[in-house]
């Protein structure tokens, strides 16, 4: 099984267990029309005292690492943690949403999204909303200006403007976060928007 099996795997854990989370990032951008050969899994939960001892329970000794004590303690001081899978070294970063409040209207506006596994399989799980996602990756690109960020954006857009996308993508409400986080952001927002306009009405 791939990186991407066991990303799966936790997915459908916290939905075993009912553990309220949302996938943020490149792995949520692919059900917009975002395409790459390999993703990382972002995660954000709010588990609660309940959930702690359930999840760990799915990913025994010897074989993973889900140690419940410190999840629990990574979820009281907002610190992010991992489920391991050391046969095959693959590794799931879950984020407190304590950590991150600036998610916290994202997750509440959280939708269940249709994915494919390795062997395409679909499968459903709760995902961010394509213009939460776009926001975050503003966001992330006013910390690092790394390139990668807008591309992706770019990709979404044009995914969405040409009509594939089965959910509405709301531009006033990344207009007015990308506003909030500056004047930089705004006008790459504007710029990204014409461009991938541009390109589907070619």
């Amino acid at each position: 099984m791939s990186l991407v099996g066991f990303y799966i795997e936790v997915v459908r854990a916290l939905d075993a267990i009912n553990a309220p989370y949302m996938i943020v990032g490149a792995f949520a951008a692919s059900t917009y029309g975002l395409a790459r050969t390999t993703y990382d899994i972002d995660i954000i939960v709010d588990l609660q005292a309940q959930h702690f001892e359930s999840l760990a329970a799915h990913f025994p000794l010897p074989r993973f690492y889900a140690d419940p004590n410190q999840m629990r303690d990574s979820t009281q001081l907002g610190i992010m943690f991992n489920l391991i899978d050391t046969e095959r070294g693959a590794k799931a970063d879950l984020v407190p949403l304590s950590r991150e409040p600036k998610y916290r209207q994202a997750f509440a506006r959280r939708i269940r999204r249709t994915f494919q596994d390795e062997n395409q399989i679909p499968f459903e799980a709760w995902c961010a909303r394509p213009e939460d996602i776009i926001v975050g990756k503003l966001r992330a690109w006013v910390e690092g200006k790394s390139v990668k960020h807008p591309n992706d954006i770019y990709a979404m857009l044009v995914f969405i403007f040409g009509g594939y996308s089965d959910v509405a993508l709301d531009l006033d409400y990344v207009a007015h976060n990308a506003f909030e986080v500056g004047k930089e952001t705004i006008e790459l927002w504007r710029d990204l928007v014409e461009r991938a306009k541009e390109e589907t009405q070619k």
